[in-house]
């Protein structure tokens, strides 16, 4: 009985080590918060991708000022038809999708954004 007892509160022991502080087993930590700034040639609706991207993607904001970005996004198309592209602060680009709705091409660069992590 005495072993039985010292195995149980090690595995307790051990759970509890396991799990961050503040979260419980099921939840995820989360994501990082990232900025992107949304290149100049873009002829995608900005105001339709912030709206996207707070539905989707709530721990990324769009910026206005590059240096303090962490990405840029090149957002082109017309309805039907939408070309998102993200490029990495050095210039080098990392993703590109396209979709034919808006909606998917911010979840599918959130969905992205959020591996990198």
């Amino acid at each position: 009985m005495r072993k039985y007892t010292l195995v149980l509160a090690a595995s307790l022991l051990a759970a509890l080590v396991a799990v961050p502080p503040g979260l419980n087993a099921t939840q995820k930590p989360k994501p990082r918060a990232l900025k992107v700034v949304l290149a100049r040639q873009s002829t995608a609706d900005p105001i339709q991708i912030m709206k996207h991207l707070g539905e989707k993607c709530p721990n990324v904001t769009l910026t206005t000022n590059p240096k303090r970005s962490d990405y840029m996004l090149y957002a082109g198309g017309w309805p039907g038809n939408y070309r998102f592209m993200v490029i990495a602060h050095g210039g080098d680009t990392i993703y590109a999708t396209e979709t034919a709705f808006l909606s998917n091409a911010v979840k599918d660069v959130c969905n992205f954004l959020n591996s990198k992590q």
